[in-house]
């Protein structure tokens, strides 16, 4: 039988307890048990062999979210990140939903080969199109691997660009890389026809590059929150959030920053590009010519709160940091994920989670609340409080809107004294 990802009052246990849920969940071994109970940070030669001129490491906590139901399957979500209440907020959201349904398009990225000097354009195109079927096979050449999985070059297209350095040929290849993030294969495959395509169309090659806008490897997650859970007044309000967001571009780019929130987490706790998510994000919610919401909210005909977020997510289980990096793959063990699709639907579910959870908070009691509550701990313990004592301690140093060490410490003198 699958273990349930809703987790009562984990935020309350001990590392040792966390970790025994977690070790359950994700049948880990005692290996990547004492990793995480250690907190050791990459070793040299690891660090070393993922980035050049190595002097150290620069941890990040490393955490999970409870809760989550994608698709009928219970996850516990692996989070990177240093930002307080994000990973509290989404197992809150997810605990609150119906559920989560996702869905995802074929893995396909997005190579471009810039030409330039082209002569005749008609004529280029007319050539490298009568040449498609050799061109790709060229591609493949490069990775029969690639090909035995089902994936490879599976179209060409081409375009032509008024730039301000004149008329430009654009190629671009369309890859699907299975369970890669892809960007390595779909590299070579580029460089590897670009000889050719400079013999077609009489131009020269310049920038040979996969896209990070991957338009046609886009994720879809949407779910319900219950009006008996909400309440109508505070369904209303976050509609109110969500108009805003849809209306203003300076409250959207906060609006979809707090959906990555959540996705760039997953995405760093399972060593994939957080760089390339976040601007193939960015980059899809102006598709339409204006800065728009990722996410989408209304009312279901029973009065329910629904939400629906799409963007690209071109994320990877195999390669690169996947497979490098020892919590990555931890993290991966975790999920028990059977594809790069998989991921991306946990992590568009996540997104939307994310969001939610946050125009809640600021259509309600205010975002500062849940910061405010977690950073006034965060300084009892840096005063030193005793653990039984944190709870009370933060509690009035909140009340009175004077959260600082030294008024940590007077207030556990205050109580210590009576």
């Amino acid at each position: 039988m699958d273990e349930s990802s809703k987790i009562s009052k984990f935020y309350d246990k001990s590392q040792d307890e966390r970790i025994s849920l977690v070790k359950n969940f994700g049948n880990l071994s005692h290996e990547q048990v004492l990793l995480l109970k250690e907190m050791k940070p990459l070793n040299f030669e690891t660090a070393n062999r993922m980035i050049e001129n190595v002097i150290g490491v620069f941890p990040f906590p490393f955490a999970v979210a409870t809760n989550f139901k994608v698709n009928g399957k219970d996850y516990l979500i692996p989070m990177a990140l240093e930002e307080p209440s994000v990973v509290a907020a989404a197992s809150n959201a997810a605990k609150l939903s119906s559920g989560f349904k996702a869905e995802s398009t074929a893995p396909i990225m997005i190579g471009q080969i810039q030409l330039v000097n082209v002569k005749n354009f008609d004529q280029a195109k007319k050539k490298i199109l009568e040449n498609k079927k050799a061109l790709l096979n060229e591609c493949n050449g490069a990775d029969s691997i690639l090909l035995k999985l089902g994936g490879g070059a599976k179209d060409l297209e081409v375009k032509e660009l008024d730039t301000e350095r004149g008329k430009m040929f654009l190629v671009q290849l369309l890859v699907d890389v299975r369970d890669a993030m892809g960007a390595n294969a779909v590299n070579t495959m580029s460089e590897r026809i670009s000889s050719k395509l400079e013999e077609l169309s009489g131009g020269e090659t310049r920038l040979r590059i996969v896209s990070n806008l991957a338009v046609h490897r886009t994720s879809k997650a949407s779910t319900t929150w219950k009006k008996e859970v909400l309440g109508e007044e505070a369904i209303e309000r976050i509609l109110d959030a969500y108009a805003f967001a849809a209306a203003d571009k300076f409250r959207c780019c906060t609006h979809n920053k707090g959906i990555m929130n959540g996705i760039d987490a997953v995405v760093v706790a399972t060593g994939n590009d957080f760089r390339a998510v976040e601007a193939g994000a960015h980059t899809y919610a102006s598709l339409s010519g204006s800065y728009k919401p990722l996410t989408k909210y209304f009312k279901d005909k029973e009065g329910n709160l629904a939400g629906e977020i799409e963007l690209p997510l071109a994320v990877g289980i195999i390669g690169g940091a996947t497979r490098t990096h020892p919590i990555a793959q931890i993290s991966l063990q975790l999920l028990k994920v059977n594809s790069a699709q998989e991921l991306s639907q946990i992590i568009a579910s996540v997104g939307l989670a994310q969001n939610f959870a946050a125009l809640r908070a600021l259509a309600t009691e205010g975002i500062q609340k849940g910061h405010m509550r977690l950073h006034s701990k965060n300084i009892a313990v840096t005063a030193n409080v005793p653990k039984e004592l944190i709870d009370e301690v933060s509690r009035k140093m909140i009340e009175e809107n004077k959260i600082n060490v030294s008024r940590a410490k007077e207030i556990l003198e205050e109580m210590q004294k009576k």
